[in-house]
């Protein structure tokens, strides 16, 4: 039930010895409380004067007072360590998602992420919070109790220690099957969050063809589906709560059969049948807790496996390969692919014997349809995933990926859709370059177009943008990160992911009057279907199911009337229909 690597977590052991000590003294109150409790109920029974009862009452509920006290003592103390570690486990997640690149989205899918971010973080919060003190309060309390138990009436105590294993059994039956359930529910809301996310952005797009009412059914079958497996899932933890419960208070009302006989008999007194009929719930308490939230931690657990998972896969190594002495790409550098192989995961190959040799500020073209491993070529350019095979050379040096860090200083990355922070509009501009002035970044803004704009704001460049903040359109957008690399110059390397996909011809058009210039004196590498980007190409790769398939100069494609030439007649003529 407990991941073995949560003891691992910085802080955990002086957490846990803590919280073992508080509940060693919380047993001590519960056994307390039961005894003055019995106390004070055979004075009543015997008829002894209110005085004698006043003392045992006010043990009694100094005990209680103290047990309650304690429980709330123990989360109060436990919760600090559980926020410092679920914040670290937040922060090294996005770190490592970092790292890793878009392998992990692809592999888990968008929405899995998300939910392993958010909500899956929030669940291990809630398993660390339940399952330390739950597990110390299940190793301590009931064998305490058994002890002073077994002090008072051995026989008793001997049948609650029979009993207990029966109940463990049951337990550990019922729970596989829950924990079985549970995983099929985990995987069935990751599924859902995947087909959520997907469709929400891919939303414009499905409504433009006419099919947003069939993934709305899609998407309602699929969270119906996680429907059923909850409620699957919450029969199977009542049921197990519902024989828990059954075995335990069977056990309490054989416990009173036998303690009635043993008072009929006179082989046992009043106050120690009474403290030991007291003990036996606060015995199976603590298992009959664990169970209730059983649930809860499984959920939990499944989070945390997840994270964890994710944090222990191998990042890159060897990122200082390439001297970063002089950063800034020059007229005489190379890159060269040598028969490499790429695959977001260890089974599958996306890219194959990819080959290609550029130099200085050549103009790069990335063609073919979609599908044929234009963006997981960015992507290895960008450095996102690691080559599975093949040789990669930059600038005379061997390097077994472009997770370099010179290399990574060397270049921008331009999506389709530029990511803008919540923050100024000033800080979105000068992301790459923090330090600029305001005359520098009023320049790069004047580059990319953004000057008539950018005074219709209220508070110019001080105006907030991104999530939650003024809209950007996708236009306006591509301009801010267009601003990007006019404002730092020692980027040299341009790295465009179909940067107009989602822009009407208009904006494009337009847009592309203001990222002609940008290309000068720069390494680009454009991936695009747009063939007019094509005309402005010093050399052109031309991709079909993750092979290039053809790569030369324009005019020598065109003479050579082959892939290329057969990709424009089809686009061209998909374009006219």
């Amino acid at each position: 039930m407990i991941d073995q690597r949560v003891f691992k977590f910085p802080g955990v052991k002086p957490a846990a010895a803590v919280m073992a000590v508080l509940t060693v003294i919380q047993a001590i109150m519960i056994i307390l409380q039961a005894q003055y409790l019995s106390m004070a109920i055979v004075h009543l029974w015997k008829q002894q004067p209110i005085g004698i009862i006043v003392a045992p009452l006010a043990v009694f509920a100094v005990a209680f007072l103290g047990r309650h006290l304690l429980t709330i003592l123990k989360d109060w103390l436990l919760y600090p360590f559980v926020e410092k570690t679920t914040k670290t486990l937040r922060k090294q997640f996005m770190a490592k998602l970092f790292d890793l690149g878009p392998s992990v989205v692809a592999e888990k899918g968008t929405g899995n992420v998300v939910t392993m971010g958010l909500e899956g973080i929030d669940k291990i919060q809630t398993y660390l919070m339940m399952i330390i003190g739950k597990v110390l309060d299940l190793s301590i309390t009931p064998w305490l109790i058994l002890i002073y138990i077994a002090i008072i009436q051995w026989k008793e105590a001997l049948f609650l220690l029979a009993i207990y294993p029966l109940i463990i059994f049951f337990m550990i039956i019922l729970g596989l099957a829950a924990q079985a359930k549970a995983d099929k529910q985990y995987a069935g809301y990751q599924r859902l969050s995947n087909h959520f996310v997907d469709t929400l952005r891919g939303l414009p797009t499905l409504k433009q063809l006419g099919l947003n009412e069939t993934y709305a059914d899609n998407v309602y079958h699929v969270s119906e589906d996680y429907r059923k497996k909850t409620m699957a899932t919450l029969t199977i933890a009542m049921t197990s709560t519902f024989a828990l419960d059954f075995f335990t208070t069977l056990s309490i009302a054989i416990i009173a059969v036998f303690l009635g006989f043993g008072l009929m008999n006179s082989t046992i007194q009043l106050l120690p049948a009474l403290v030991i009929l007291t003990l036996a719930p606060d015995y199976f308490a603590p298992i009959r807790n664990f169970a209730n939230d059983y649930h809860a931690t499984l959920n939990g657990k499944n989070a945390l496996t997840a994270v964890l998972d994710v944090l222990q896969r191998q990042t890159p190594s060897d990122r200082e390969l390439l001297s970063d002495r002089n950063p800034v790409w020059q007229d005489d550098d190379a890159l060269k692919f040598d028969h490499v192989n790429v695959g977001y995961s260890a089974d599958d190959t996306t890219l194959q014997d990819i080959s290609f040799d550029v130099h200085g500020f050549q103009k790069v073209g990335i063609i073919g349809a979609s599908g044929s491993g234009k963006s997981t070529l960015i992507n290895t350019l960008g450095g996102f995933l690691s080559p599975q095979a093949g040789d990669i050379n930059v600038r005379g040096t061997q390097v077994p990926h472009l997770d370099q860090k010179a290399w990574q200083r060397s270049f921008f990355y331009i999506p389709q859709a530029p990511y803008l922070f919540h923050a100024s509009l000033r800080d979105n501009l000068a992301f790459y370059s923090p330090d600029a002035n305001d005359a520098a970044v009023n320049a790069a803004a004047a580059k990319a177009g953004l000057t008539d704009w950018i005074a219709s704001l209220p508070d110019g460049l001080n105006t907030p943008i991104g999530e939650g903040a003024r809209g950007v359109s996708g236009g306006q957008a591509q301009r801010i990160a267009l601003a990007r690399a006019f404002l730092d110059d020692s980027r040299r390397i341009l790295l465009f992911d179909e940067p107009t996909a989602h822009l009407d011809i208009e904006t494009e058009v337009e847009l592309k009057q203001t990222m002609l210039p940008v290309f000068d004196h720069h390494l680009v590498f454009f991936a695009t279907h747009r063939l007019h980007w094509m005309n402005e190409m010093d050399y052109i790769l031309v991709m079909d199911h993750g092979k290039i398939v053809e790569q030369g100069t324009p005019a020598e494609l065109q003479q050579r009337d082959g892939a290329y030439v057969r990709l424009r007649s089809e686009m061209e003529g998909a374009t006219v229909k």
